[in-house]
């Protein structure tokens, strides 16, 4: 059976992409070896860093003649590509099964299952319930009521079965197959997550459920309360040690990966883990560089169990901590409560002091309810007192599938039609005292507080190479944008050229 997986053409942010700087999307050879496992005629497009368009993207479809098709999406901002693409399949592969997935498609199912170019939505973790639809396929009268975890229409009404359980033993999925992925393009920055970047994971889920937080919700246990309603908790989980290393060892020497971009939403959740993954790539003499996403009280107590110098000594580089507020009350409301007390303010006090090269980066929410002129003032005294490699202010945005969205649904303030400025840069809400265009004006003023040349210097002249790497990386895209900016005669000063989405040159060819 002939199964395509494609991650569609899409405009990308300069300062993660620019010069084909694209990063291996995990879903895709995770769900490409289930289907190589069974045997399938397995077929992976991801069309960023293959140069693939829209108009090619039809004939390579069509020239396939794929039974299944599948698309995920996690970023609300990209739902739109993500339908195009089920447009093009429509009309390009008629008999094919459309499949949706990914964190967007699993939170808004009753919104897109009576979309006439999707065929049914794989809700959640997605390799046992994808197996299942292509054994479906394959046996030529799908029944989707006997498999856990779908969304589909039925008659004009929607049909969710019972939620899919999740995998308990991550061990017993198949390795990615990156074998089907085009890993010499991937990660080909000089700079940025150099030498070789790659994705990877060890962990699936969350400890707890942050109300602006849409991650932990894909990989959550459901459960259908009586009144029908689907009830989610986070669950963690992740993978043994040795399974890590064997798929590290293939990134690093069939592929020649040597910097790692972790995806885990948490990844220092398990101080066992972080200890025996730590001792192990010390042993194992693979010299390689980590960006990870930490929790910061999951910081400190690895620190003050002494295996967070372990970590660095193993190839840790760059983390990145949500402070988020620096009011405890704000903290509480976005249930964030294991940040109160200052803890993000002392891991990050532990890293300057004791591992100063280190690239630390945080990230603070703005637009809260109750945000006004004096707990801004808050975020940028607390910004100014831990001054990090780079502190980055977002308004908050409504993911879908978090309360946020909901109230915000409920309330009015926005559609379900709004995706295209879920960016994180530009604000969607009013708070109850500014609003959208006011929270605008404060973000730009905030972060040009902190990223200016004062801070570009210290960088360029950082004694560590990774840290000065990180500025030549930022100094080399703003120089192309203010270039761009006056070839199209564009202020170059306007700080929106530099937050937008670029076009690739071959996005409709």
């Amino acid at each position: 059976m002939r199964v395509l997986l494609v991650q569609p053409p899409r405009c990308y942010w300069p300062y993660t992409s620019e010069g084909d700087n694209f990063l291996l999307q995990q879903a895709l050879p995770a769900l490409a070896a289930v289907a190589q496992q069974r045997g399938d005629d397995i077929k992976v497009i991801d069309c960023m860093p293959l140069h693939v368009g829209w108009r090619t993207l039809y004939d390579e479809v069509k020239a396939f003649r794929p039974h299944v098709i599948g698309c995920g999406e996690n970023h609300a901002l990209y739902a739109s590509e993500a339908l195009r693409f089920f447009q093009l399949c429509r009309e390009a592969a008629p008999e094919a099964i459309n499949v949706a997935g990914g964190g967007h498609f699993s939170n808004l199912a009753h919104r897109y299952t009576s979309n006439p170019n999707i065929d049914v939505i794989c809700i959640g973790e997605g390799e046992i319930t994808f197996h299942k639809i292509l054994e479906a396929v394959e046996s030529g009268n799908p029944d989707w009521h006997s498999i856990n975890g779908l969304a589909f229409d039925e008659g004009g009404s929607m049909v969710r079965t019972q939620p899919a359980s999740l995998v308990k033993d991550l061990d017993t999925l198949p390795i990615p197959a990156y074998n089907l992925m085009p890993m010499h393009l991937y990660g080909k920055s000089r700079y940025l997550f150099s030498p070789g970047g790659s994705t990877l994971h060890h962990s699936r889920g969350c400890t707890s459920k942050c109300s602006f937080c849409a991650w932990w919700t894909t990989m959550a246990d459901r459960k259908i309360d009586s009144d029908g309603n689907v009830k989610l908790s986070p669950r963690w989980r992740s993978k043994s040690v040795d399974r890590m290393m064997e798929e590290i060892e293939i990134l690093y020497y069939k592929y020649g990966k040597r910097s790692y971009v972790w995806v885990d939403e948490s990844w220092n959740i398990d101080p066992k883990f972080n200890y025996e993954f730590s001792q192990r790539m010390i042993r194992s003499g693979m010299k390689t560089k980590w960006m990870t996403f930490m929790r910061a009280d999951c910081l400190v107590r690895d620190h003050n169990k002494g295996i967070l110098a372990d970590q660095i000594k193993a190839g840790l580089r760059h983390i990145l901590i949500g402070v988020e507020r620096a009011e405890d009350d704000n903290l509480k409301g976005l249930d964030k409560r294991f940040y109160t007390g200052g803890v993000a303010e002392q891991a990050i006090q532990i890293m300057k002091t004791h591992h100063p090269e280190v690239f630390i980066q945080c990230t603070f929410i703005v637009g809260v309810k109750n945000e006004d002129q004096d707990t801004l003032k808050l975020q940028v005294e607390l910004a100014k007192k831990i001054d990090v490699d780079f502190p980055a202010f977002h308004p908050i945005t409504p993911v879908p599938g978090t309360p946020i969205y909901d109230d915000a649904i409920k309330n009015g303030h926005i559609t379900e039609e709004d995706f295209d400025d879920f960016d994180w840069m530009t604000p969607v809400l009013n708070s109850d005292y500014l609003t959208k265009d006011q929270i605008a004006d404060e973000l730009y003023r905030m972060n040009k507080l902190f990223v200016n040349s004062k801070w570009l210097f210290r960088g360029l002249f950082s004694k560590d190479d990774y840290k000065r790497d990180m500025y030549i990386w930022f100094s080399k895209v703003s120089l192309k944008q203010f270039g761009q900016a006056v070839k199209q005669r564009i202020n170059p000063l306007d700080v929106s050229h530099y937050q937008a989405l670029v076009k690739p040159d071959w996005y409709d060819h």
